[in-house]
């Protein structure tokens, strides 16, 4: 009896090659994700021998892209979506204008009509979510100001290309192209308003009635005490809203399943739904790249080399350009500048469904679809390397580029504390690195209890509101020595580290004990294992989110019960 057994062949086939070539590119220092995409060529349709079916391997792409922005959600508050709007949103949007007229303009000069042009360059200007989660988690830097900048700059990319799949059918007669149906000015009003009605009504339901539903929901399905039930509401959560917003509401299923994660953040439980749906987006973000790779014409290489540059050039080059003037213009620092060019310098599933809607539409060509599957499995292979070469980057700027060192030596008020500031503040002061929600907490306790502090901060935002306040703080990366000098660390009581980025760690800590060799410093760790190594290299007294909030538990159980009343 023949069964047909499909799924079972794409998904063992899948996972079983790319563990192969993943462990092969990782023994010789190349990322684990070339061997995934390499896998996906293997056993794609342009390459002789076993082919997996490319249909059911883009659907479990799929679940790949909803898990991972579910778990991204789960630690992603509407706070700190809004804390970076001021350069998420113009930044996005600049970004992606500017990439869509080289995009044009390259077209154009090998002799497309505007219509394909347009398609191209739009689908050359929004980066990979999967891509770019997966290279922050592997850094570390999900959680910190530059990670929150890259996750709420792509959010918006994400929103744009929304309007873009949804106005691209009634605009494709003036464009060149074959409509679905007849349309026309009103038709293309009628589209965008109905869009914007449709999102802005699922983002009003998930933020009123979600945060307070899902939340609930959980704590139900906690209480049954079955894992496995709690489990499959975490995984039926975020696959079911993700699967409502794009039937109901014409949102993107990633855009869904990311807003689904921060309402159940919500939830006390929200740390344990991340654990237990983490070994399902591992496995399934695995087969969206070997997915990337089965949709790759090996052939366009040879047939298209000049063309095949052309675009790999506006993806990592042209992009990455326009990425870092934005964020210097906005007065953040090189470091902040190069991730998020870094972390944009990829495409990836919005542009396949972009040319495949385009190519329904007449609107793209059989070369222009196989050019920008291209750029996407070129970029994204190129990807890990261009954020392993950031700080050699950043420091060769430093030292050869006289713009970067006048960049960094501009005279921007936040970046220094004003004349009117205290005499407290100066000296015998607590420098608090990092106002998130730890960094908060302690300044309250400062606060409180009448110590005086000084708040070192990348998100200019949340030091300008610090200012309003009459706080004392500066902004800038605390790697840097300028931004520890400016928050005068030389005559600081002690150094308080509460940041999550541990990249520049160290660098902080030599800058405060080169500047001040008596300084107390206290660093916050994440794990046991990045404790160990703190204390072992002696960077000062180190605290264990896990261990703290351990002894905490301990000392409330084991204080002498309270008193009985006389009755």
């Amino acid at each position: 009896m023949h069964t047909n057994l499909t799924l079972i062949n794409t998904i063992a086939a899948g996972l079983g090659l790319a563990l192969i070539l993943g462990f092969i590119c990782a023994r010789v220092k190349l990322p684990a994700l070339v061997g995934y995409l390499l896998a996906g060529v293997i056993i794609g349709p342009y390459t002789p021998g076993f082919v997996a079916d490319t249909e059911i391997a883009s659907q479990l792409a799929e679940i790949g892209v909803m898990l991972l922005m579910f778990g991204v959600g789960l630690h992603f508050s509407l706070d700190d979506l809004l804390s970076v709007r001021k350069i998420a949103l113009p930044g996005a949007v600049v970004q992606m204008v500017v990439a869509t007229l080289m995009g044009m303009a390259m077209a154009s000069w090998w002799g497309w009509a505007i219509g394909p042009a347009l398609v191209l360059g739009i689908s050359l200007s929004v980066a990979s979510t999967v891509v770019l989660l997966r290279a922050l988690e592997s850094l570390g830097i999900l959680g910190s100001i530059t990670g929150r900048i890259a996750v709420g700059w792509l959010v918006v990319e994400d929103l744009a290309m929304v309007l873009v799949l949804v106005l691209l059918p009634p605009l494709a007669g003036f464009l060149g192209g074959h409509p679905p149906d007849s349309s026309g000015a009103e038709s293309v009003g009628t589209a965008l308003g109905l869009t914007l009605l449709r999102v802005g009504g699922f983002v009003a339901l998930m933020l009123l009635v979600g945060r307070k539903l899902f939340p609930w929901l959980l704590w139900q399905v906690t209480r049954t005490g079955s894992r496995e039930l709690f489990t499959l509401c975490v995984v039926a959560a975020a696959l079911g809203i993700a699967f409502a917003s794009a039937e109901l509401f014409g949102v993107s299923f990633a855009l869904g399943a990311f807003f689904a994660g921060m309402v159940l953040r919500e939830s006390e439980f929200s740390h344990r739904a991340a654990e237990e749906s983490l070994p399902l987006r591992d496995a399934f973000a695995v087969l969206f790249f070997v997915s990337v790779g089965m949709l790759f014409d090996p052939y366009v290489l040879i047939e298209e080399p000049v063309h095949v540059l052309g675009v790999v050039a506006i993806i990592v080059v042209g992009k990455s350009l326009a990425a870092v003037a934005l964020v210097l213009l906005m007065r953040y620092p090189l470091h902040t500048a190069l991730t998020i060019s870094a972390s944009l310098a990829q495409i990836g599933e919005f542009s396949f469904i972009l040319v495949g809607l385009g190519a329904q539409l007449g609107l793209m060509p059989d070369e222009g679809h196989s050019l920008v599957l291209a750029g996407a499995l070129i970029s994204i292979a190129l990807n890990p390397l261009l954020f392993k070469a950031i700080e050699p980057l950043r420091q060769l700027l430093r030292e050869h580029s006289l713009l970067v060192r006048r960049l960094e030596a501009r005279d921007d008020p936040l970046a220094e504390l004003p004349r009117s500031t205290e005499a407290k503040y100066l000296s015998r002061q607590v420098v608090l690195v990092g106002y998130g929600r730890v960094g908060r907490r302690i300044a309250q306790a400062l606060k409180a209890a009448g110590q005086p502090f000084v708040v070192a901060d990348q998100n200019r935002e949340r030091v300008e509101a610090l200012r309003a306040k009459g706080m004392a703080a500066v902004v800038g990366n605390a790697g840097d020595p300028e931004v520890l000098i400016q928050a005068h660390i030389a005559q600081a009581r002690m150094l308080v580290i509460a940041t999550q980025d541990t990249l520049s760690l160290h660098q902080m800590i030599e800058t405060a004990r080169t500047l001040n060799p008596e300084i107390q410093i206290v660093v916050r760790s994440h794990n046991e294992d990045e404790a160990e190594r703190m204390k072992a290299a002696g960077v000062g007294t180190v605290f264990l989110g896990e261990a703290e909030l351990a002894h905490a538990m301990a000392r409330h159980v084991l204080a002498p019960p309270p008193l009985e009343k006389a009755h």
